[in-house]
């Protein structure tokens, strides 16, 4: 079992800049992968980025350049800054831990919104 808190999401204006973190409890050892996706009302949750265990990281054509993944091993957590921010942004951040068995968790969310 894999346990994620995110924190970190807020309002922030046009062309601002946020964090999010993710924070991995439980069995930390098993995770092959760790992602940031994203779900705003009336769409299908999507893939912002991920990173995986050898530290290779993936993202979405809408936030190349834009966002960055990284993580702090030590603190078993995962951020995701996000620069130049746009209204199109705005969604319910979630963090996802992909085992070695393909076992999926997810953390609870957390609101970002972009507006002036």
């Amino acid at each position: 079992q894999v346990q994620l808190v995110e924190s970190g999401g807020g309002l922030v204006q046009p062309g601002g800049s946020l964090s999010v973190s993710c924070a991995a409890s439980g069995s930390i050892s098993s995770i092959y992968r760790m992602g940031w996706y994203r779900q705003s009302p009336g769409k299908q949750r999507e893939l912002v980025a991920g990173i995986f265990s050898s530290g290779s990281t993936d993202y979405a054509d809408s936030v190349k350049g834009r966002f960055t993944i990284s993580r702090d091993n030590a603190k078993n957590t995962v951020y995701l800054q996000m620069n130049s921010l746009k209204p199109e942004d705005t969604a319910v951040y979630y963090c996802r831990a992909t085992t070695m068995t393909l076992n999926a968790y997810w953390g609870q969310g957390t609101q970002v919104t972009v507006s002036s």
